[in-house]
């Protein structure tokens, strides 16, 4: 096995021609300083805030792979539309992965680094979808690769309702692992939580861990639902994985609806319950679509786990970091669909199955499993 003095990593180019281009590289690895270990990384998830970074805006329909079995490429086409967005990255070699875990195997030479020798340790900050990297002493150790970006997501979540005065909450593309750990913590903390899926199995995959509002956005019956639910449950703020589409206008007019059935007066600017809807991810890439007829006290934005974590400042995002530790192997135990090495994540039908996004798809790279 290498020393880990170099080795692979996975890079992601966007070119000026409108070429998207995955390869591996071989990179050395920096020397640790006094306060910094070098780890063999032997597990990082691909999540949806990976996939941005690795395949980007590219139309995957046209993707094609050359390179050896080693040393994998993988180039796709990025619709000239999209172009205008990447001015920042273009002709750019990125590394990719937001966070792993793996083995300390050297250290720098203070006692906080050499006490983490030979330990399992989580990582966050990019570049890890690599055989080894250097980083600062002060990781958290954990038996994990997803112990940073689902589980504070949720947390965030929940934080957010709480800080911006809301008692309940709804969830959507709901049956995600980082769905399965909110609801976990929604039931553990007595907070009232609604879940929108998508099909009669996602909703089964709730139910089994005891989730009480799960609606189908595909039933017929999905906005009386939704609205029973949200009458139930009182949750005024949303958080959407799905973006585009009709879903964050429906939402806001299934809470106005439930709002107003409890109204004690009319209002012809409806009601004055400030209803807020965040949006996370894009598994719907369509504009977002809002027919107006939820009053004028509303609000659609944007929602990033790092920006939050910044806002709520170090003191509480170490609070909820260390819950994360407490509950790792319970609430915020994550499920992988496959392991795959470096290699075989760049392979067309590997690449073509995660880029889907598709719930209980999830995938995990060991960069240092063999290809």
């Amino acid at each position: 096995m290498s020393d880990g003095k170099s080795g692979l990593q996975l890079r992601s180019l966007i070119k000026k021609s409108g070429e998207l281009e995955i390869s591996l590289v071989n990179v050395p690895t920096p020397e640790p300083g006094p306060d910094e270990v070098v780890v063999r990384v032997e597990a990082t998830p691909i999540n949806p805030s990976d996939l941005g970074l690795l395949t980007g805006p590219a139309d995957l329909s046209t993707a094609k792979a050359s390179g050896s079995k080693e040393l994998p490429v993988i180039t796709a086409k990025v619709p000239e539309a999209a172009m205008g967005g990447m001015a920042a990255r273009l002709d750019e070699s990125m590394p990719v992965g937001n966070e792993g875990a793996g083995v300390v195997i050297r250290t720098g030479s203070s006692d906080a680094a050499k006490a983490l020798m030979g330990k399992t340790v989580a990582m966050i900050g990019g570049a890890m979808y690599a055989q080894y990297r250097t980083l600062r002493e002060g990781t958290t150790a954990a038996e994990g690769a997803s112990c940073f970006v689902n589980p504070l997501t949720a947390l965030g979540m929940t934080e957010t309702m709480r800080r911006e005065g809301h008692k309940a909450l709804v969830h959507t593309a709901a049956a995600s692992n980082l769905g399965q750990m909110l609801n976990k913590i929604c039931l553990k903390d007595g907070i009232g939580l609604v879940n929108i899926v998508r099909s009669k199995e996602q909703a089964e995959i709730l139910h089994k861990i005891g989730a009480k509002h799960v609606v189908d956005s595909t039933a017929p019956s999905f906005m009386d639902d939704l609205t029973a639910a949200l009458v139930e449950t009182g949750a005024t703020i949303a958080f959407d994985a799905i973006g585009g589409g009709k879903l964050a206008g429906q939402i806001l007019t299934a809470m106005e609806i439930a709002i107003n059935k409890t109204a004690k007066a009319y209002s012809r600017y409806g009601s004055s319950v400030h209803k807020q809807v965040y949006v996370y991810g894009a598994l719907d890439v369509r504009p977002i679509e809002l027919p107006r007829g939820f009053g004028m006290a509303w609000g659609v934005g944007g929602w990033l786990l790092f920006p939050f974590l910044m806002k709520i400042g170090p003191v509480d995002g170490a609070k909820l970091r260390q819950r994360v530790v407490a509950e790792l192997k319970t609430t915020f135990a994550s499920h992988y669909t496959k392991v795959v090495s470096l290699q075989e994540a760049l392979s067309l039908d590997n690449i073509s199955a995660y880029a889907k996004r598709s719930t209980g798809e999830k995938f995990l790279i060991n960069p240092n499993k063999a290809g």
